[in-house]
């Protein structure tokens, strides 16, 4: 029988993040929405809690937890703004995730400690301007000279390319197309010839930085190196598995948020005499919501058990992210329908979360990279 009801770690995180979100995020979330600006500092509060480091080990500074009480975290964190549980997600599965997974003892020790607190943001560098989905064409090239290598290239759409601390970067130190080719460096902001560059005009996750990432002639440690020569793109495939499920989670928490709204909205919003929820029309969007949210919450919750076991998670991960993230567009979409016109103004957050929505299908492999993923796996068993 598996046990469906959140555990009493996971209702103190829930409660945590809500009271955080109420004082630290609401008040301005709209204005660094308009702004696009990266709140930084509430970055490093959420360090201070705990968040930027759930899944480390407390002996890296970590909060030693698993993944159910950080989909829990970023479920309940994106009901509010999915702009800051997509910089939380990115910087947790992501770089400090990769470093966790890949790296020798001493490079834990040196950079774990200041991402899980939030005294360090981190970046990760796999996306480049031509290749998206077909990370095996990467540019962005390290040569190898003495007991450093030398990068070239510039990475896109990289989250907090411009105000990370330290970056994850996957280049290329073999042949193109050479699964084995490419290697995982770490490198630090002022690292000479590692800079930000353009920084993305977006239609939501405005206050999640995505920007560009450029090396010119820049002279990386060895030491620097996560695993061994050639691991990079093996790695990163592996991290994807593990990052698919936070954004599975920032789905479930924009879908909830949009259901919440809707369903609070259509109670007091009369029409005809009566409350809209009364109607049939309005009632049945409802239904189908919660009932998508239900699955996509299971799909997800599944996947981070399995994960939790150490299990192979690349089918469950692929589902379930591949599921929540088309069920938080279809919420938005749904709820911006109820609200009417409403629905379309800055005054409710509906159009917020319809905004924001659209990238969970996009970012850490598209749907379609998704149903690759899960058909090539049904074909071969």
């Amino acid at each position: 029988m598996m046990n469906f009801s959140l555990t009493e770690t996971q209702e103190m995180i829930a409660q945590t993040v809500r009271d955080f979100a109420e004082q630290h995020i609401k008040p301005e979330m709209m204005e660094w929405d308009e702004s696009q600006t990266f709140p930084v500092a509430v970055m490093k509060k959420l360090g201070e809690l705990g968040l930027l480091g759930v899944l480390v080990p407390e002996e890296y500074g970590g909060a030693g937890l698993t993944y159910d009480e950080y989909v829990t975290a970023i479920t309940e964190l994106g009901k509010v703004d999915p702009s800051v549980a997509l910089s939380m997600a990115a910087h947790n599965s992501l770089c400090t995730g990769h470093i966790m997974q890949f790296g020798n003892e001493a490079q834990k020790k040196k950079w774990l400690p200041k991402l899980a607190t939030g005294e360090w943001i981190g970046a990760w560098g796999l996306t480049e301007a031509n290749t998206g989905s077909d990370a095996m064409r990467m540019r962005c090239v390290a040569k190898k000279d003495g007991d450093h290598y030398v990068l070239n290239g510039a990475k896109n759409w990289i989250t907090h390319g411009i105000s990370g601390d330290v970056a994850v970067v996957l280049a290329r130190t073999g042949e193109l197309l050479d699964s084995h080719g490419i290697t995982a460096f770490v490198v630090e902001r002022g690292t000479p010839g590692f800079t930000g560059g353009k920084k993305e005009n977006k239609l939501g996750m405005r206050a999640s930085e995505t920007a560009e990432m450029i090396f010119q002639d820049c002279r990386v440690p060895a030491e620097n190196i996560l695993g061994e020569v050639g691991d990079g793109f093996i790695q990163a495939m592996k991290i994807l598995d593990g990052g698919r499920i936070s954004i599975a989670a920032l789905s479930l928490g924009i879908a909830k948020g949009a259901l919440d709204a809707a369903l609070k909205y259509s109670k007091e919003r009369e029409q005809f005499g009566q409350p809209i929820s009364n109607f049939q029309a309005i009632a049945f969007k409802l239904a189908d919501m919660a009932t998508e949210i239900e699955a996509a919450e299971l799909l997800t919750f599944q996947a981070a058990s399995l994960k939790n076991q150490g299990k192979k998670v690349t089918n469950q991960s692929a589902m379930a992210k591949y599921y929540a993230s088309e069920v938080c567009v279809r919420a938005s979409v749904e709820a911006v329908q109820i609200f009417g016109g409403y629905g379309y103004t800055k005054d409710f957050p509906v159009e917020k979360f319809y905004r924001d929505s659209k990238l969970c299908t996009i970012g850490e492999g598209t749907s379609e990279i998704q149903k690759l993923v899960l058909s090539k796996n049904l074909l071969r068993e």
